[in-house]
């Protein structure tokens, strides 16, 4: 064989294997389509009572979207009562979701959004249970979100619901925050209030605010929606100048205040109330001579929020007590005490606490936002 037989052969082989190379390329690089269809089957019990709350789940399975290439689907349902699936508020989409064209979507999942999607409708909880059509679609995307394309609808004719909400219960905690009292950081800025010794969704704290500060309240430390501000009620007992800024709780003017949030449930809702009192602390007991609330043994009210409130000379050496007293509370609801190390401790929904001896002549020393307290 010849040089230039030779040279032939060597590039007709380098074509075959580049062509051969190109087709690999293409296999391993598949390209995404548009699916045109996607079917959610109707079950064989459509027409069947689906009693959710004896039900452990529901079969749901549907046909997989052409994508060109075998993909991996994650697959959402959807949950409506008027099989409208275009309007908000009108459907809602279960969090779970699923791999596989073949699901068993939790029956406790429906029940929830079924229950929510009723009281939208304008049913009350004596309502429940109720029977009624549900709405089912499904959507279909690739992992990365690629690819949406929802199902059709199918319908489930009768499915009994019960009121699958949980019961709407006071709250048990409530903080503040906001620049009034330093900034809006939860971690670092926010002031846990204190609950009354019935733990009846009733709270209170003494603290400065900046003139003109704002202030948002929560039963948690942080920003989850359900923190609040102006829209509950304001009380002004001690000359704020409550306001509203950006649905925040405006305070005009600055002072120290005993604040108390009161909350009642309305219905599905909680609904609170904010008053701003006057700044009274009050000593209590044998040290004081008596067990009544009294103006002679209130606290003096330091000017700035660096200052002490500072109580009257104690008359006698014996345990400390002290409390703020709120309108139809008994005072030791809402008591406290400066132990050893300093720090101010609250009664709260506690029993009684560790006492404390302090001999007489001498003035206890309290400031709020520091949380911190002397005796001298």
């Amino acid at each position: 064989m010849n040089m230039k037989k030779i040279t032939i052969l060597a590039s007709l082989f380098l074509g075959l294997s580049l062509f051969t190379a190109c087709e690999d390329d293409r296999d391993s690089n598949p390209i995404l389509q548009d699916p045109t269809t996607f079917v959610l089957n109707t079950p064989a019990y459509s027409t069947a009572v689906y009693d959710l709350q004896k039900s452990s789940s529901i079969e749901l399975t549907c046909s997989q979207p052409d994508y060109g290439f075998t993909a991996a689907t994650v697959y959402t349902v959807q949950v409506s009562l008027n099989n409208d699936f275009t309007t908000e508020g009108a459907y809602t989409t279960l969090s779970t979701t699923y791999t596989t064209a073949k699901m068993n979507v939790d029956a406790s999942e429906i029940a929830v959004a079924a229950t929510n999607l009723a009281l939208a409708n304008g049913k009350t909880e004596t309502d429940f249970p109720l029977t009624t059509g549900v709405n089912i679609r499904l959507k279909a995307a690739l992992t990365n979100g690629m690819g949406a394309i929802y199902s059709n609808s199918i319908t489930l004719d009768k499915v009994r619901v019960h009121f699958a909400l949980p019961a709407v219960v006071i709250p048990t905690t409530m903080n503040i925050i906001g620049d009034g009292i330093g900034g809006w950081d939860w971690s670092s800025n926010a002031i846990s209030m204190v609950p009354t010794y019935d733990n009846n969704g009733t709270f209170w704290r003494m603290i400065y605010v900046t003139a003109g500060g704002k202030l948002k309240f929560n039963i948690e430390k942080a920003w989850d929606g359900s923190e609040f501000g102006s829209s509950a009620t304001p009380v002004d007992n001690a000359g704020a100048g409550l306001g509203e800024n950006d649905g925040n709780l405006l305070v005009n003017n600055a002072g120290w205040y005993l604040v108390v949030v009161k909350s009642a449930v309305v219905g599905r809702d909680i609904k609170y109330t904010i008053e701003f009192n006057a700044p009274k602390v009050y000593l209590m007991g044998n040290t004081i001579g008596g067990w009544d609330i009294k103006d002679e043994n209130a606290f003096t009210v330091p000017a700035d929020g660096s200052g002490f409130f500072i109580s009257p000379k104690l008359i006698a050496t014996d345990e400390v007590r002290m409390c703020v007293k709120l309108a139809d509370v008994d005072w030791w609801k809402t008591e406290f005490i400066v132990l050893a190390d300093g720090k101010i401790s609250y009664r709260g929904t506690g029993g009684d606490q560790e006492r404390y001896i302090v001999n007489k002549d001498k003035s206890v020393y309290l400031n709020f936002m520091t949380g911190k307290g002397k005796y001298e």
